[in-house]
């Protein structure tokens, strides 16, 4: 499995891209097959993390957050109105950096769960 299969992720950006292959470096190819199955289906796109950001400003607040899995945050900007749109403005600002930390995350469980098969 080379770099060509990560150009599948039409997003995904040169720093994803090399964390990515320094993950997948010392697995086999079964496992980076089966890796690269789990990650596809944890992976967030920036691009819809936005949109929900977006409607956060217009309507439900904190959605972006629940959409990463921050439940926690997610309630508090769902309760204070995106910590009175502020904390949504930030969100729009850093989505990006948001994203990608969401799918080092999931590239970390996905790789657990990779070494795990032979």
């Amino acid at each position: 499995m080379n770099q060509d299969t990560y150009m599948n992720f039409a997003d995904m950006g040169p720093e994803e891209m090399s964390f990515l292959q320094q993950a997948t470096g010392e697995l086999s190819e079964s496992q980076k097959k089966y890796f690269y199955m789990v990650y596809t289906g944890k992976r967030k796109n920036a691009n819809e993390i936005l949109i929900f950001t977006l409607l956060g400003l217009v309507g439900f607040a904190g959605i972006h957050r629940f959409v990463l899995g921050q439940i926690g945050m997610g309630i508090l900007y769902f309760l204070t109105g995106g910590l009175c749109l502020i904390g949504t403005i930030v969100d729009l600002v850093n989505n990006k950096s948001l994203t990608l930390k969401y799918n080092k995350e999931m590239a970390y469980e996905s790789h657990r769960m990779a070494i795990m098969t032979s």
